[in-house]
C-alpha cells in the first residue's frame, strides 16, 4: 500500500484524524519530527478514536531518516505551490505521499529536493489559501487507492 508521511505535524486532531485514515486504507502513516504535540495527546487519541490498534504509525527524527527507512519509494509532494494537479499522478503501491505542516507546509529544502514532476496541488478556488491537512491528505490517499482498484477493499 501507500506511505502517507506528515512533516512536522502541529494539530492533534488532525494526526489523530489521520490515525484512523490510515487503519481504514490500509496505509502506513509516518511522522517526522518534532511533532507540534505528544503522541498521548487528549485530543489525538480523541480523533483517533480506537482506531490506534489497527494502524501501522511510525515516526522519524528527520526527513533523512524517512528516506533512509524507505530509499526506493518514489515520494509525491502535495504543496499549494506546486503546478502539477494531484489527480494527474499515476500512483503506483509504495509510493509516498507527503504533506507539510499546517501552518508551513513543506520547508523549501524538502520541497526542493522532489522533482518538479511530483510535487502535486490540490485544485482549490483563486482566493483560497490550503485546505485542512486531514482533509487534503484523505482525498490524496483515496484517489492513490482509487487507482490501484480499492485493492484489499471489503
Amino acid at each position: 500500500m501507500f506511505h502517507l508521511v506528515l512533516h512536522q505535524p502541529e494539530i492533534p486532531p488532525n494526526t489523530g484524524n489521520l490515525i484512523r485514515l490510515a487503519a481504514n486504507t490500509g496505509v502506513t502513516l509516518h511522522l517526522i519530527h518534532p511533532l507540534g504535540f505528544y503522541l498521548r495527546d487528549k485530543d489525538l487519541q480523541r480523533a483517533g478514536l480506537d482506531y490506534h490498534e489497527w494502524s501501522r504509525v511510525q515516526e522519524h527524527s528527520d526527513f533523512a531518516a524517512l528516506q533512509a527507512a524507505l530509499p526506493q519509494a518514489r515520494i509525491w509532494a502535495f504543496s499549494t505551490k506546486a503546478r502539477c494537479n494531484y489527480a494527474e499522478a499515476r500512483y503506483a503501491p509504495g509510493d509516498i505521499l507527503l504533506f507539510g505542516s499546517e501552518t508551513r507546509g513543506l520547508p523549501p529544502a524538502v520541497l526542493d529536493a522532489i522533482p518538479e514532476a511530483q510535487r502535486l496541488r490540490l485544485p482549490m478556488q483563486p482566493d483560497s489559501r490550503s485546505l485542512n491537512l486531514a482533509n487534503a491528505a484523505a482525498i490524496a490517499v483515496y484517489e492513490a487507492w482509487r487507482q490501484q482498484g480499492f485493492a484489499g477493499a471489503a
